[in-house]
């Protein structure tokens, strides 16, 4: 890849610096956008960074200062709400920049799991029965959804909402948990079927055609019951439960090449069902009987040195520079998006 003008583009919790300065940050600080600059710049690029919050005027003034040959986005909100993270890169496509990653319709299909449930549904892929619960409307669970069920908050990714309450047992305990995510998450809920199994996240990576990565599994201590190995907000970001629980997640072992063959299969028709590009992640629960239940969809997944995508790509043969320099590439060679 010839040497590149890039603006590495992410949300702030606060008010990012009036100079947008991040020298001390990328010298030092362990986040997936300063690991990425980091990559980037070892690999010769010219990188800037941009960090936004909720000006929307002060976003376009950044993407306009200094001219990119491509943005690497990792907005994955605005205006604190990671529902609006369509709409940094509707921005950038009204401006006619090329971007990484998913475009508007792929993060907003993503957004909705019951949309892309039926999107996979209809393209043949195996998914957990579901209901959806709007906010204000009663619970009525059809006959055929039967218990355990798990219940999670209809447009949040993740994890927020989930927690071991999230698997019920009962109506009583549905409606409970039903009422939880519409008054504390302050969204619809969807009800899925508990697959009971194997917690796999299939990476993948590319578009012409895609790849897919070894897989990564979140394995529980012994001690869990089967209903209890659940992907919970704490399981999947607190270092201190994950240790008391012997939750560890690894590249995915005893698996017969039969079984890997089709977890790659899944994951890629998964991926492009879902609009996804560039690179993307497919969470799947794997049965005991070895059927494969495609869960969720997610697009622009964490790009962290050494969290789970970035693992599976260095399994699957691609050290992180030169994995992140091959998504700015996908980006350069796709160019600006049409209008």
């Amino acid at each position: 890849m010839k040497k590149t003008r890039l603006l590495v583009l992410f949300d702030t919790d606060g008010e990012p610096p009036a100079s947008q300065d991040y020298k001390k940050q990328i010298e030092s600080t362990d986040e997936a956008e300063f690991d990425i600059a980091r990559a980037l710049i070892a690999q010769g690029h010219q990188v800037r960074m941009f960090g936004f919050r909720d000006n929307l005027d002060q976003l376009v003034a950044g993407l306009r200062a200094e001219p990119a040959d491509v943005i690497f986005n990792l907005a994955e909100r605005f205006r604190s709400q990671s529902a609006l993270d369509y709409t940094v890169t509707a921005v950038l496509d009204m401006l006619g920049l090329p971007y990484t990653g998913a475009s508007s319709e792929g993060l907003m299909l993503a957004r909705d799991k019951a949309l892309t449930k039926k999107v996979f549904a209809y393209q043949g892929i195996r998914i957990p029965h579901f209901m959806v619960c709007h906010r204000g409307d009663s619970v009525q669970r059809p006959s055929d959804l039967r218990f355990p069920l798990i219940v999670k908050p209809l447009d949040e990714d993740a994890s927020v909402g989930i927690a071991q309450a999230s698997v019920v047992r009962d109506d009583d305990a549905l409606k409970e948990r039903v009422s939880f995510i519409h008054e504390r998450i302050k969204t619809d809920a969807i009800v899925e079927e508990f697959i009971a199994g194997r917690e796999l996240y299939i990476g993948v990576m590319g578009n012409d055609p895609p790849v897919a990565l070894p897989p990564i599994e979140m394995v529980f201590g012994n001690d869990s019951s089967v209903e209890s190995r659940i992907a919970t907000f704490k399981a999947k970001w607190s270092v201190r439960y994950r240790e008391g629980r012997g939750i560890q997640n690894m590249i995915a072992e005893n698996l017969s090449d039969e079984v890997r063959q089709r977890l790659a299969e899944v994951a890629l028709r998964a991926y492009e069902a879902a609009g996804l590009r560039d690179y993307g992640r497919i969470d799947v629960r794997l049965a005991h009987d070895d059927a494969i239940y495609v869960v969720e969809a997610n697009p622009n997944p964490y790009l962290a040195e050494g969290e789970d995508l970035a693992w599976a790509a260095e399994e699957g043969g691609h050290l992180y520079p030169d994995f992140i320099e091959q998504i700015a590439e996908m980006a350069i060679k796709r160019g600006a998006p049409r209008g």
